[in-house]
């Protein structure tokens, strides 16, 4: 397994190394990149809802990124690791299956900004699962990170976009899927770093995307597909599964590879900008519940983050 880079990796009186320093640049670029693609998904996905169901453009998104794969699992099928394919099926259902549709469900219902400032705790589940399932240590400063992540969240999902007290089950379920994305994390950090990113990309992909077939089957996806003004849907639900969910997801392994778990699931600081920005160029309002709401969530992962 790599061993996550860490600054306390090296003594304090030492330069770091040359070829160090450059896997630390290579780990910052690829999250950059990163956060640019899964920033844009959250406008991908509210305009594939202007002709598609939630169900729709969540099992299609999964199974658009399987056949991204699909080449390379013909031509490579023979190094699937058999031996690791429940971590790979968790990995698939916890970290891509199930938060898409959950994302499109919400989708369907919130903004593209207010999603993509909730997919920010997703750095806070990751160490509170870490913690409490994976044998992590947590510091004290850590435990306020999450105790401030936790109230973030509370504030997005309990008061509406002008400050009034006003429940949001579905701003929830992308907490829920935020959770979901902790698990999976710390899945591929404890058992699937070891393998080549795109070997354990395209095998997560393996396990979960005929799943989402059979789940697309059971829809009019095909009748949806080809009625007229359907095309610029159809487009970003392309973009959104082979871009976002296959291209992306290839570079995010790479990142846990290159450092760790934790590190890699701060791309998530700079995802809710994107999505913001997005957001008011497609005329989204932004209001002052959502700007204190992030702010107290990326403070919370920032205290979690903090050596």
């Amino acid at each position: 397994m790599t061993k996550p880079f860490t600054e306390n990796s090296f003594p304090a009186t030492e330069p770091v190394s040359a070829p160090q320093s450059k896997r630390l640049l290579h780990a910052w670029l690829l999250l950059i990149l990163v956060a640019l693609i899964w920033g844009t998904s959250f406008i991908l996905i509210k305009h594939s809802l202007e002709s598609f169901s939630p169900m729709q453009v969540g099992t299609g998104r999964i199974f658009l990124a399987f056949l991204f794969f699909l080449p390379y699992l013909v031509v490579r099928g023979k190094q699937f690791p058999r031996s690791r394919w429940l971590p790979l099926l968790g990995s698939g259902l916890l970290g891509y299956l199930i938060p898409a549709i959950l994302f499109a469900t919400a989708g369907a219902h919130l903004n593209s900004s207010l999603a993509g400032t909730l997919n920010a705790l997703s750095p806070l589940f990751t160490f509170l699962i870490g913690v409490l399932l994976f044998g992590k240590r947590a510091k004290l400063l850590q435990v306020s990170g999450i105790l401030l992540g936790f109230a973030g969240s509370v504030f997005l999902v309990f008061f509406s976009a002008t400050g009034s007290f006003s429940y949001n089950g579905y701003a929830f379920l992308i907490v829920l899927a935020t959770l979901c994305y902790g698990f999976n994390i710390n899945i591929v950090a404890r058992y699937l770093t070891d393998l080549p990113a795109l070997l354990s990309t395209a095998s997560t992909f393996a396990m979960v995307g005929p799943l989402a077939l059979l789940g697309l089957a059971t829809t009019d996806f095909p009748t949806r597909a080809v009625a007229p003004g359907s095309t610029p849907a159809l487009l970003m639900l392309i973009t959104l599964g082979m871009v976002g969910s296959g291209f992306a997801t290839i570079l995010f392994n790479r990142i846990i590879q290159l450092t760790s778990g934790v590190f890699a699931s701060t791309v998530t600081y700079l995802i809710p900008v994107v999505a913001v920005i997005w957001g008011l160029f497609d005329g989204e309002p932004l209001h002052w519940p959502q700007v204190a709401g992030m702010g107290i969530c990326l403070l919370g992962v920032y205290l979690i983050n903090k050596k």
